[in-house]
């Protein structure tokens, strides 16, 4: 079972807002997750994203993939570099 860390999207019709969720990696991309790590509006100009810190550090040592887009993210939040130093 791989386990990815992707956008899932909860927002209306041209009104996007996504949570960053863990899940297996066969699921649907709106259907089950194993847990809600933070978010993400687009339309937001600054502040658009929020996560959960521990949580999320915690899933990537135990190995969860982010997706792209997802890694993007967590890069301009600053938690990958956090990760990379851990894991040196």
């Amino acid at each position: 079972m791989s386990v990815k860390i992707r956008l899932k999207r909860i927002g209306t019709h041209k009104k996007p807002y996504y949570r960053v969720v863990v899940a297996d990696s066969r699921s649907p991309r709106d259907g089950r997750f194993i847990e809600m790590i933070g978010t993400y509006d687009p339309l937001k100009q600054q502040g658009g994203t929020a996560f959960d810190q521990e949580k999320t550090l915690g899933w990537l040592k135990k190995g969860a993939v982010p997706t792209d887009t997802v890694r993007a993210l967590l890069s301009k939040a600053g938690i990958m570099k956090q990760h990379a130093t851990a894991a040196k």
